[in-house]
């Protein structure tokens, strides 16, 4: 079975992208194995309690929830990116696996197709 690696790199407000990758996750687990791999600002989508009130934006954060309902289970962030921003996963809506520099690396290399949002 193909897999498809799907990348959150943007932050969850300002730009739809965020909201548009989740979109695309659960859509495409209902075709093929998926991973997510968040990365960069891409990490602040998973904070638990955003507060979207001010930015007139959907909180979607808690969508990402349903994603163990939709055979989603390979959910990984990069632990560098927790770490500069001040998280751990104790701080996300979810408990992904933080991965160093080579495991993001091999997880890359063996996704038949990255999508990155």
């Amino acid at each position: 079975m193909k897999k498809l690696l799907f990348v959150q790199s943007k932050p969850p407000h300002g730009s739809l992208q965020g909201q548009e990758g989740l979109d695309a996750i659960l859509a495409g687990s209902a075709f093929v194995d998926c991973a997510v791999l968040f990365t960069g600002d891409g990490v602040y989508q998973l904070l638990s309690q955003q507060h979207t009130d001010a930015l007139s934006s959907r909180d979607y954060a808690a969508t990402y929830l349903a994603l163990d309902d939709y055979g989603v289970d390979q959910i990984y962030c990069v632990a560098a990116d927790l770490q500069q921003r001040g998280l751990t996963t104790a701080d996300l809506l979810l408990s992904p696996t933080p991965l160093d520099d080579a495991e993001v690396q091999a997880l890359l290399h063996g996704a038949d197709a990255i999508l990155d949002f």
